[in-house]
């Protein structure tokens, strides 16, 4: 894997605490903030390819309507 420098502007405060939380866990800084990345993008990787494939799937589904509706939203919410 490839790495690069980046400059970051972090608060003091988060900043303090994220060097205690990286020493807790016996890593550098560097490597806790690479590992919350890399856990983010897993996430969000996970999270497309399960909507790609729900939306797949609404997609087959088949309410016998093609597509048109006989009724409008206030049919649905009649009041009496």
């Amino acid at each position: 894997m490839e790495y690069q420098n980046i400059t970051l502007s972090i608060p003091r405060e988060v900043l303090r605490r994220a060097k205690h939380m990286a020493i807790e866990r016996g890593v550098s800084l560097s490597g806790l903030l690479t590992q919350m990345l890399e856990e983010m993008t897993r996430r969000e990787d996970e999270y497309q390819k399960s909507k790609e494939y729900h939306i797949a799937m609404l997609s087959e589904l088949d309410l016998g309507t093609h597509g048109n509706t006989s009724w409008t939203r206030s049919d649905l919410h009649v009041r009496q």
